[in-house]
């Protein structure tokens, strides 16, 4: 059974049904933003929850004595124990009816969440924090400073609490409901797990608020959603690149107002080329050296060192970092793979799935052109 099975549930006329569908497809999707896929057993227990065949305090236990009869795990099974206990414990927050716009109702819903799968939840973090961003090509959003945490958080939830929503049409509304979460999640209140308790939390408050949100948005396009809030958070005026709410605001448009804008995640790529893949397809073929219509100047030695290592072959970040025997991912980001990127010389074998467990990069018709270059030249 696979996520969109879910969908069955969802359409289903009995109501206890499809709320649990919608609960489960929206728990499990969220593990997505932070490159985790729940087991097969999390799967299979769901659908016995949706089914009434247990409850959700017996789908937690069953959950929990499957983890526990492990003596060992892999890292890839560690991945899982966090989907399946965080995606279990959203089932449950998103089943019930109480809701408090509070500092405290924010740090209850990181607690609930990833109570049993980090010592730090519900706790906000008392450390500055980085993280590298696909779609940043390795940089990083610029995070509110520890000390800062609460009384950012305290701040907007005031600000957002006393805001009069009467004076705006809808697409107002949406607009401003995208900027308060977009603020919220910028201030980053948690060590680890910021993005899917912002997302639980909206939906929360949303529907505190009267929104009906069940639809499968935050389950399908979970990842497009943390990309969309990392645009909508960062800019680099030395590159050009300028805070963008428009990914973030056509998301909330889909989920407010039921329009069917384009969720595409590699639209939000700081740097992409402009070229289409219509275009790459009818680039000269690498055999087709004699006329280059491309410039190779601005090509450092590091990233013709790296094409010829890929080879032509299909490569994972971690086997593209052995083929050039460097182990330091910030070197190997900053000095390889982002300027091959931003040069139009690789692509995403799944583009539309950044996160993909399999994940590779491939040459383009421009990459496979400059490896012929360098191998005839050598």
């Amino acid at each position: 059974m696979k996520i969109e099975d879910f969908d069955e549930y969802i359409k289903q006329p009995e109501p206890h049904k499809r709320e649990k569908g919608y609960a489960w497809q929206t728990a499990i999707g969220l593990q997505a933003v932070d490159g985790l896929t729940p087991s097969e057993y999390l799967i299979e227990t769901a659908r016995r929850d949706i089914e009434g065949e247990i409850t959700i305090d017996e789908a937690a236990q069953l959950i929990k004595s499957y983890y526990q009869s492990k003596k060992a795990r892999t890292p890839d099974e560690d991945g899982m124990h966090e989907a399946d206990i965080a995606a279990t414990n959203i089932r449950r927050i998103l089943a019930e009816q109480t809701f408090a716009f509070t500092v405290v109702g924010l740090t209850s819903v990181h607690r609930r969440i990833f109570n049993g799968v980090f010592k730090f939840a519900g706790k906000m973090r008392d450390y500055n924090i980085t993280k590298e961003e696909w779609v940043l090509r390795g940089d990083t959003v610029r995070y509110v400073a520890a000390p800062d945490v609460r009384r950012a958080v305290e701040y907007d939830l005031e600000q957002e609490r006393v805001f009069d929503y009467s004076k705006l049409n809808r697409e107002q509304m949406v607009e401003h409901i995208a900027k308060f979460v977009s603020g919220l999640w910028q201030i980053h209140p948690f060590g680890e797990g910021n993005t899917r308790t912002t997302a639980v939390f909206t939906i929360l408050y949303l529907r505190s608020m009267g929104f009906n949100i069940e639809n499968d948005l935050f389950a399908k396009h979970s990842w497009y959603f943390r990309n969309a809030l990392v645009r909508d958070n960062y800019q680099n005026l030395e590159k050009g690149i300028m805070r963008d709410s428009t990914f973030l605001v056509r998301f909330f448009r889909n989920l407010l107002l039921g329009e069917n804008n384009e969720l595409l995640n590699r639209t939000m790529l700081v740097g992409a080329p402009k070229t289409t893949e219509d275009d790459a397809a009818k680039a000269p073929h690498p055999t087709s050296t004699l006329q280059v219509p491309y410039n190779f100047s601005t090509i450092t030695p590091q990233v013709q060192q790296f094409i010829m290592a890929i080879d032509n072959k299909s490569l994972s970040v971690k086997e593209m970092m052995a083929s050039v025997g460097l182990k330091d991912r910030v070197n190997f980001f900053k000095n390889y793979l982002n300027p091959a990127l931003e040069e139009g010389l690789l692509q995403l074998k799944y583009p539309d799935k950044p996160n993909h467990p399999r994940q590779q990069y491939l040459l383009t018709a421009k990459g496979q052109i400059l490896f012929s270059e360098i191998k005839r030249a050598t």
